[in-house]
């Protein structure tokens, strides 16, 4: 039986977000929330019979058309023409997890009773959803700054039954989809258009997808980088408590703690070392680790704010009789987080390759390329080659979308955040910096296994017994891509969360 969460004021969360991105969910508008709606929406119509000066979006042209007045039995041809016009996303077919959530992100915005818009067309969101009735959107046209007009155009062209829909995993016309469903197209009102198609869903649900897989990344690199540490002999004295309260950054601390339990009860981390200092690779996890999880959690907080606020234009405030035309559609702060993130995850990824290829080097006893017999086979020598490449990709993907604009409508919206690019070229970094910690997993259990007999901790000793039912210790060459990828299924798929 699925699950309900009732859409109202209250804020949404990650777990929660988590949950319905999965589906296995129904969605109901709570009373409070059709309360805001209907309230809203009543308030719009009775200030339409009796105010004679244009408003911005409702009586006027959209842009650079603003200046250009609309007659009152026009009005909902006006909003009609909006969604269709827009409807210019191109490219790749947005995936059905971040389409959910879109649908999701906006009837929770439309709920807060700012908008303006009917309490039906907040109710077919909810019934795409519920259904699985899925709009086809592509990945890129917007420029993140009137919101993300384009794939939201997309988006909503099935509301009034145009565009196309993925339906029980077929794509088919919008159209004939509600005929089935016993659904008529929705007559927008004024201003309902503008209020779907402005806002921030588009990049919000990309921003939101990639901060859920980057919490696990963050967890994961702490438990690779552990077991490399353990693989490469290194020593535990760059993870002491009293090291880091010198320096006390939140994620520095909170790494240095984390390996200290992960590695609790180790007899490799104990057992006395040749050497008296390792690589940066190793020594200072903590620094880059820690670097990486603060701005993570920074930019977390920024895109929370982000997804419970409203940010559509213009906005309405029914009880003040007070209507306005603003920038809360302005993408500027999840452009500025999603490539602090990106940057942040590309560094997790950089030096997780580093340590790669430390084990390979035939290091400290290890054998070169982790195989007993080097020469006839190459062992992991390759692996490292395309972690390398992959994080020389994340560089080329961290150049900052959101230092550059571009003018358009005329000049009227003359600067643009770029945010659904910032936030497109994060979910790659992330997917990346995935398959770059899978390789180095490979690697650091390969190298593990030569340090047998000594036993590393009961945390990694358990965790490389469960990676080891799916991926065994490599005594000759094998064709290699398809372990990256069940490593790859092992970490996405698996929970361990223990000593995080």
């Amino acid at each position: 039986m699925a699950k309900k969460h009732t859409i109202s004021p209250k804020p949404l969360t990650y777990d929660l977000l988590e949950q319905l991105i999965k589906g296995g969910y129904t969605l109901e508008i709570s009373d409070e929330s059709q309360g805001l709606i209907n309230h809203c929406r009543q308030y719009l119509d009775r200030k339409m019979e009796n105010h004679d000066a244009p408003i911005y979006g409702i009586t006027t042209g959209f842009g650079s058309l603003c200046n250009r007045t609309i007659s009152r039995d026009e009005l909902s041809q006006l909003q009609k023409n909006l969604v269709t016009s827009h409807a210019c996303s191109t490219g790749t077919e947005v995936i059905p997890e971040i389409v959910r959530l879109m649908l999701v992100l906006k009837a929770h915005a439309l709920s807060l009773g700012h908008s303006g818009v009917q309490l039906e067309t907040v109710q077919r969101i909810v019934d795409f959803y519920n259904h699985d009735i899925l709009p086809i959107v592509y990945d890129r046209g917007s420029l993140g700054a009137s919101g993300d007009l384009a794939p939201l155009a997309n988006l909503f062209l099935p509301l009034i039954g145009l565009g196309e829909v993925r339906h029980k995993g077929e794509k088919r016309q919008a159209k004939d989809v509600l005929k089935a469903m016993g659904w008529k197209p929705i007559d927008l009102k004024s201003k309902e258009g503008l209020a779907l198609l402005n806002g921030t869903q588009f990049m919000s649900a990309h921003g939101v997808t990639a901060m859920i897989r980057a919490f696990k990344i963050v967890k994961l690199a702490d438990i690779i980088g552990a077991l490399s540490l353990e693989a490469f002999d290194g020593r535990i004295d760059p993870f002491h408590e009293e090291l880091h309260a010198l320096r006390p950054h939140p994620g520095q601390i909170d790494t240095a703690r984390n390996f200290r339990k992960i590695l609790e009860g180790s007899q490799l981390i104990s057992q006395p070392k040749k050497h008296v200092q390792d690589p940066y690779s190793f020594r200072c996890i903590p620094q880059v680790h820690g670097a990486s999880k603060d701005a993570i959690n920074y930019a977390s907080h920024v895109l929370l704010t982000e997804i419970n606020s409203v940010t559509d234009n213009p906005t309405v405030w029914a009880d003040k009789d007070l209507v306005l035309s603003g920038g809360n559609f302005h993408g500027q702060p999840l452009a500025l987080i999603f490539d602090f993130v990106a940057i942040a995850l590309a560094e997790l990824g950089n030096i997780s390759e580093r340590r790669v290829s430390q084990l390979i080097w035939g290091l400290r006893g290890l054998p070169e390329f982790l195989v007993a017999n080097p020469g006839l086979n190459s062992g992991f020598m390759i692996p490292q080659y395309a972690a390398a490449a992959m994080v020389s990709q994340n560089k080329q993907l961290c150049t900052p979308a959101s230092v550059d604009s571009i003018v358009s409508s005329n000049g009227q919206e003359d600067h643009v955040s770029m945010g659904a690019n910032a936030a497109t070229k994060l979910l790659r970094v992330v997917d990346n910096v995935e398959r770059i910690l899978a390789i180095e997993l490979m690697n650091a259990a390969q190298a593990l296994d030569f340090r047998r007999p000594a036993k590393s901790s009961p945390y990694l000793e358990e965790f490389v017994e469960q990676y080891r039912r799916v991926v065994p210790f490599i005594k000759e060459d094998v064709v290699m891509y398809s372990l990256i990828d069940k490593t790859l299924e092992f970490l996405r798929e698996g929970d361990f969360s223990g000593k995080n």
